[in-house]
């Protein structure tokens, strides 16, 4: 987790990791309202709204699922709900229907796309955006040459 509040892309755009799941099922993420965060009219930035939500169903995923599968982000989308003025902090959940989904759609079909959808949110609770994120997954075919998997 620390790695990942140190990340360049992390750290300059004010997000911070605030917990990962010992089991990788869940991870809370929040974006700071600084200075070099707001955007012209002095709410959340678009761009840093989008990248605090943008790994961590893959990350996730890839975690819960163990080695023997291959997992990327494949598409992602945002909707801007209302103008962040401050803190804005999002929670992640991989649950065991996701998992149990993911893995009956490999095993008929030889890959899965699973969308996963959080809130993120002000400090009041109020929803500031809405993001969705399709992840790709299949299983390691070891037969591939090395960085084609």
């Amino acid at each position: 987790m620390i790695g990942m509040n140190v990340w360049p892309p992390f750290a300059a755009a004010g997000i911070q990791v605030r917990h990962i799941g010992a089991d990788w099922r869940t991870a809370t993420v929040v974006l700071r309202h600084l200075p070099w965060t707001r955007n012209y009219v002095g709410t959340a930035y678009g761009g840093s709204l989008f990248s605090m939500a943008d790994p961590f169903f893959m990350i996730l995923t890839l975690r819960s699922l163990g080695p023997g599968f291959v997992v990327w982000d494949k598409a992602g989308e945002i909707d801007y709900v209302s103008p962040g003025r401050g803190t804005v902090t999002a929670r992640f959940e991989v649950t065991d229907a996701d998992l149990d989904e993911i893995r009956a759609e490999v095993e008929a079909r030889g890959k899965a796309l699973k969308w996963y959808s959080a809130d993120l949110l002000a400090a009041d609770g109020t929803v500031v955006a809405r993001v969705r994120k399709q992840v790709y997954v299949r299983r390691k075919d070891d037969s591939l040459p090395h960085g084609r998997q």
